[in-house]
């Protein structure tokens, strides 16, 4: 999920299970853009939609969490529901770019784990704006036959054994690790000396680096043509991708943390397409939704009631829904208030670096 902006301004089969088809009473017959990350508009899950309720769906893809500012900025009123980050959702709320979510129309609401319904990112000023949907962490990836040591550290990325082999998401979050290498821990309050300190681990990674990636497709070729052998990942989703294709990967949380995510559906300011909208986000929360996401990018999901209905009791607890605290033991990603600006400008620093 880079995120600056505002200071310049897969199993079909399974997923098929789930959908009983209702016929298309032309309720809500309209259309849908979306502004979202890869795999949120599958057509495992969005086909069934579209055929039930009429609403066409039209998805642009994000490839960092600066990509939802800058594209509401220019987009000319052409989006109708975004799926931002969180700890960006303040940055577009501040920007008007958000209408307030019309809780009286969101089904299930009180069935979203309560971390992630009452948090301060989509509270403000006593008005929600945003429906949580998943949430997942950023661990470290690698191929398994090609490291033998067993990985445990983000020390690891910056090895010179692997010279050629590392990558790195294209996003300032990517300071964090930097930060957390230096020794300093609160990477969301990085004074000025830390956040110097951050930049140049990042800029010493740099000779070793094979590339800096943008999308999730760009990593898994990556991986699988062997050209990468170790990156940080969007955990769950990449790694299975690679699997299907034969290539033996793992994910871990390394010693020093790992930043995490929680993604909400949020609806754009002004869009006539009000009705599909809250169509769709019912949807997308609801257990063909919520499951339809997770076969397709094996996030965790925010809704618990969907989860328990639509997983089995293994899926359930491999995606740690049995056990909301474990977002808790990762180092979630905040919204970096005055700090956007300077760390936005570390990272164009540590890529012009380069």
């Amino acid at each position: 999920m880079n995120r600056n902006i505002l200071s310049t301004i897969a199993s079909c089969t399974a997923v098929a299970a789930l959908v009983v088809a209702a016929p298309n009473d032309g309720l809500a017959e309209g259309e849908i853009n979306m502004l979202v990350w890869e795999g949120y508009a599958d057509p495992s899950f969005i086909d069934p939609f579209e055929a039930e309720t009429g609403c066409e769906v039209s998805a642009t893809y994000v490839g960092s969490n600066d990509d939802y500012a800058a594209k509401l900025a220019a987009g000319g009123g052409i989006y109708d529901i975004t799926s931002a980050p969180m700890d960006s959702t303040g940055v577009l709320i501040d920007a008007g770019f958000l209408d307030p979510i019309d809780l009286s129309r969101i089904e299930g609401w009180d069935d979203i784990y309560p971390q992630f319904r009452d948090a301060a990112a989509i509270n403000v000023g006593g008005e929600v704006y945003g429906v949580p949907y998943i949430w997942g962490s950023v661990p470290v990836m690698y191929r398994t036959d090609m490291i033998t040591d067993e990985i445990d550290s983000i020390e690891a990325l910056w090895d010179p054994k692997y010279a050629g082999k590392i990558a790195v998401w294209d996003d300032k979050t990517a300071l964090y690790m930097g930060a957390r290498l230096a020794g300093h821990y609160n990477v969301y309050t990085l004074d000025a000396d830390q956040l110097e300190d951050a930049k140049n681990k990042m800029i010493e990674q740099g000779p070793l680096l094979r590339k800096y990636w943008a999308t999730a497709g760009e990593l898994v070729d990556l991986f699988v043509k062997g050209e990468v052998w170790i990156s940080n990942t969007w955990g769950g989703y990449q790694s299975s991708l690679i699997l299907e294709q034969g290539i033996p990967v793992v994910e871990v949380l390394p010693s020093e943390g790992a930043g995490a995510y929680a993604d909400s559906w949020n609806i754009v300011k002004g869009t006539p397409n009000l009705d599909c909208a809250y169509e769709y986000i019912n949807y997308a929360v609801s257990p063909r939704g919520q499951c339809g996401v997770y076969r397709v990018t094996g996030y965790s999901l925010a809704n618990e009631a969907s989860a328990k209905a639509c997983m089995t009791a293994e899926e359930f607890v491999a995606a740690h829904q049995d056990d909301p605290a474990y977002f808790n033991k990762l180092n979630v990603w905040e919204n970096l208030g005055p700090n956007l600006e300077p760390y936005t400008n570390a990272w164009n620093a540590v890529k012009a670096a380069q």
